[in-house]
C-alpha cells in the first residue's frame, strides 16, 4: 500500500490518503485532465428529510460522505478544485459529475476559482433506481461539467473521434448510458457491492477519449474502486489515483492489474482536417511546389488564374481579372459568397488535372 508521506509524481499509482493533502505533493502542473466523482454531500440531506419524509433518502451511509453542513461541504468543494487546479496543465481539464444534490453547488466553485465552463453533460441512464414512493420524479440522470483550467487553456478534445463514436454525426451532449451492473460491479465475498457508485466504465471510457490523448496523465482525486484507472490504463492514458479508504485502492489495485492496455494503433485519435497544421498557400511556392506564373485551372479546365509571387491568384481578364487569395478569387470567378480554394484550383501534371490540396499534403507530410 503506498504511503501518503512517500507521494511522488510518478504514474499509474494509487496513494491513500486525503485528496487534497495529497494533491499538494503533486507537482504543479503535471496532469493533463481529472476526472472526479466527490461525495455528493446525501447523508447531510438525508438528515434533514429524517423523520418525516424518509421515502427520499439515498442509499449512501459511507463515512466519505459526511458533512456537518453545507458550509462544510463547500469548503471541501474549494479546496479539492484549488489543489486540482494547481496540478493541472495550463491546457488540461477538467470533468467533474453529481447529482442535483451537489453539482449546482460545485459549477458555482468552479467558475468562482477561475474554472472555465466547456460543457454540462447529461448522463441519462437507461436503468435508473425507480422512486418507490411515488413522490417525485424518478431520478434518471447526473450531469458532468466540462471545464478548461482557465480560459485562456486550450483542452485537448477529439472532436473526430467523438463524432465517428456517433456514427459521424457531432456528440451530443446528452448520454444515453446504463447504470454499473452485471460483471462490471465490483461485489465482495459475500456478493455486496464495494462501492455504492461505482460509474460504469463506459462513461469513462467517452470522457477520457474525448479530452485526452495516449500517454496523458489523468488524476482521479475520489479513486473509489478505480474505475478511472482502470479504463485508462485500456485506453493508454497513465492515472493517479487518490483514495482515503484502504478497502476501495485494494480493490481498485486487483481490478487494474487485470486489465490489458489497447494496442497504440487502436487508441489513438482519429485526426480530422480540423487537427492538421494550417498551411498557407504561398508556402507550396516556397516549398517549390508551384512557381510564380503558374496556371491554374477549375476542375474543367474552363477557369484560369495565374500564381503571383506573394501566394495571391490573378484571375484571367476572361475571368474577371480578379486578385487575392485562393479561396476569395475562387468565390469571385463563380459569383460564390464563398469557395474552397484547395479543391477548387487545380495544377496540371503529367496531363491530368489535380487539385492543389495534394500539394498541401506533401508539405504537411514533410512537417
Amino acid at each position: 500500500m503506498d504511503n501518503p508521506a512517500d507521494a511522488q509524481p510518478s504514474k499509474d499509482r494509487i496513494l491513500v490518503g486525503d485528496c487534497v493533502e495529497l494533491m499538494g505533493t503533486l507537482p504543479e502542473g503535471s496532469v493533463d485532465m481529472v476526472f472526479a466523482d466527490p461525495p455528493y454531500n446525501l447523508q447531510l440531506r438525508n438528515e434533514l428529510l429524517r423523520p418525516e419524509n424518509t421515502s427520499h433518502v439515498d442509499a449512501v451511509d459511507d463515512d466519505w460522505d459526511k458533512f456537518a453542513d453545507f458550509a462544510a461541504y463547500d469548503a471541501f468543494t474549494r479546496a479539492w478544485l484549488t489543489a486540482a487546479r494547481r496540478v493541472l496543465k495550463p491546457n488540461g481539464s477538467l470533468w467533474v459529475i453529481g447529482s442535483y444534490h451537489n453539482i449546482f453547488r460545485i459549477g458555482t466553485a468552479l467558475q468562482d476559482l477561475g474554472y472555465w465552463l466547456l460543457n454540462d453533460v447529461v448522463w441519462i441512464k437507461t436503468n435508473p433506481m425507480p422512486n418507490f414512493r411515488g413522490k417525485r420524479f424518478t431520478n434518471a440522470h447526473e450531469t458532468l461539467i466540462w471545464a478548461a483550467r482557465d480560459q485562456k487553456g486550450r483542452p485537448t478534445f477529439n472532436y473526430d473521434s467523438m463524432k465517428a463514436m456517433n456514427e459521424d454525426l457531432q456528440m451530443r451532449s446528452d448520454w444515453l448510458l446504463p447504470l454499473c451492473t452485471g460483471p462490471e460491479r465490483l461485489k465482495d465475498a459475500d456478493g455486496n457491492k464495494v462501492h455504492a457508485t461505482q460509474k460504469p466504465e463506459a462513461l469513462l471510457h467517452r470522457c477520457i477519449l474525448a479530452a485526452s490523448k495516449p500517454g496523458d496523465t489523468i488524476l482521479d482525486p475520489f479513486f473509489g474502486t478505480g474505475t478511472t484507472g482502470a479504463v485508462a490504463r485500456r485506453l493508454g492514458r497513465h492515472f493517479v489515483g487518490l483514495e482515503r479508504e484502504p478497502g476501495y485502492a485494494d480493490a481498485a489495485r486487483a481490478r487494474i492489474a487485470q486489465v490489458r492496455p489497447l494496442p497504440r494503433q487502436f487508441v489513438l485519435p482519429l485526426a480530422g482536417k480540423r487537427a492538421e497544421p494550417r498551411v498557407p498557400f504561398g508556402t507550396l511556392i516556397e516549398a517549390g511546389l508551384l512557381e510564380a506564373g503558374a496556371v491554374l485551372t477549375d476542375a474543367r479546365g474552363r477557369v484560369q488564374a495565374s500564381v503571383c509571387a506573394d501566394g495571391s491568384l490573378l484571375a484571367s481578364d476572361a475571368a474577371g481579372g480578379h486578385r487575392g487569395s485562393i479561396h476569395k478569387v475562387g468565390a469571385l470567378v463563380q459569383g460564390a459568397e464563398a469557395c474552397n480554394g484547395w479543391t477548387y484550383w487545380h495544377f496540371e501534371q503529367d496531363g491530368t488535372r489535380r487539385p492543389i490540396d495534394e500539394l498541401r499534403a506533401k508539405v504537411r507530410a514533410g512537417m
